[in-house]
């Protein structure tokens, strides 16, 4: 998403409200949780962190001690309005650190999709290198091809993943998958339905003037309704087989 400063602009204005980043943050904070307990000192790198969001839900949340790399100028912009330590770095450049310089908690949402298939095991590695023994690595995704729609071309996404695209390159990559899921199963009905009839108007040669992505806000009872159901079905549903999102955490070795 390297150069889209209209979508960085929109994530950052609305990613602290919408239901679907809300409930992506209370995702990683609860496996942060069940990694760490109620420790909030731990070492933290968001790698390809946007415009801070997820960093900035953490510190509220009490965490002390976060990092964040972003190859995009305007995305750290936005990260330095928040006040939060976040450096400019593609993550192509991304080296491995002194033991003394790792990380306790790794987290990657919504990168993978900008890699090349051939470059992804080096990414990983790489982003597993920054993390110390019994760390925990954190990947939110988007998944299924089924869902593949304007979003996807208004932010260059080139990209969608099932579990079977993932979960292999972990245990090379020196990780102990953890737990992977889809999500939301519920919400992935409107969802799929309206990516459908976006393809269809493609495929009639109805193309949109700008591409529009899903990063926009709704009335306040949609959006609130939308995020009860994904939190709800968290709750009652820890792993589901099918989703528009795929969340993975896994330990180091």
């Amino acid at each position: 998403m390297i150069g889209l400063t209209d979508e960085y602009q929109k994530m950052f204005q609305v990613e602290q409200q919408l239901w679907w980043y809300r409930q992506l943050h209370e995702r990683v904070a609860a496996a942060l949780t069940d990694h760490f307990g109620n420790r909030r000192a731990i070492r933290v790198l968001d790698a390809g962190c946007g415009t801070g969001g997820l960093l900035n839900y953490l510190r509220d949340k009490g965490y002390t001690n976060l990092t964040g790399v972003d190859g995009s100028a305007d995305a750290v912009a936005f990260c330095h309005e928040r006040g939060l330590n976040v450096l400019l770095l593609n993550l192509n450049d991304l080296t491995d650190q002194s033991e003394t310089e790792l990380f306790d908690a790794v987290i990657c949402n919504d990168v993978f999709c900008y890699i090349a298939p051939e470059q992804l095991p080096i990414l990983l590695q790489r982003l597993i290198g920054r993390l110390r023994p019994g760390g925990i690595f954190v990947s939110n995704n988007n998944a299924f091809n089924a869902f593949r729609g304007q979003h996807d071309l208004a932010v260059g996404s080139e990209r969608r993943f099932v579990r079977a695209d993932l979960e292999p390159l972990f245990p090379p990559a020196g990780l102990r998958l953890r737990q992977s899921t889809y999500w939301s199963l519920v919400l992935s009905l409107p969802i799929l339905a309206v990516r459908l009839l976006q393809r269809l108007e493609l495929a009639l040669g109805r193309k949109p003037d700008v591409a529009r992505s899903d990063v926009y806000l709704p009335n306040r009872l949609v959006n609130e309704t939308l995020y009860q159901i994904a939190r709800t079905e968290n709750r009652l549903l820890p792993r589901t087989p099918f989703g528009s999102s795929l969340f993975l955490t896994g330990e180091r070795l």
